[in-house]
């Protein structure tokens, strides 16, 4: 049976966030975090816009859907993001105690995989979800920026 929101669905979704962080010359990284299948947080990269280290697409997805459903743990949500989390975002994840993680693109040197971060023992992760497109945005990117310099 067809499901109209399966997790190809929502990494579109993710997607276009990094479409937007790509516009702004920032990391074009994207997520979205979704509950029931609605999408209740909506980010990208900041960290250049804002200065800010930590103002990663999932720190500032974690924000905003804890904003939106007035508490800080996320055990009936689940994050789509165009790239594996680093360190920094897994451990906020574990904090919030998500309950799936969906990633697009693997990051073999500074994902949380390799990096031997725990999740919390609820969450599920799966990984390669559009993973081609996810890793094409990031390529050109970078592709781009050596370029320019």
């Amino acid at each position: 049976m067809f499901d109209p929101y399966d997790d190809s669905h929502f990494m579109r979704k993710a997607l276009q966030e990094a479409e937007a962080a790509y516009e702004k010359g920032e990391i074009p990284i994207g997520a979205v975090i979704v509950v029931a299948d609605r999408v209740i947080a909506r980010a990208h990269n900041l960290t250049e816009l804002l200065n800010d280290v930590t103002a990663h697409a999932e720190m500032q997805a974690i924000t905003a859907a804890a904003n939106f459903l007035g508490g800080k743990y996320l055990k009936e949500c689940t994050l789509y993001v165009t790239i594996e989390p680093c360190q920094m975002c897994a451990g906020a994840l574990f904090w919030s105690q998500i309950g799936k993680i969906v990633y697009g693109a693997r990051d073999e040197q500074r994902g949380c995989i390799n990096m031997g971060t725990k999740l919390h023992p609820k969450t599920k992760m799966t990984g390669g979800v559009l993973e081609e497109e996810c890793g094409e945005i990031l390529k050109r990117f970078f592709i781009e920026k050596r370029n320019l310099n």
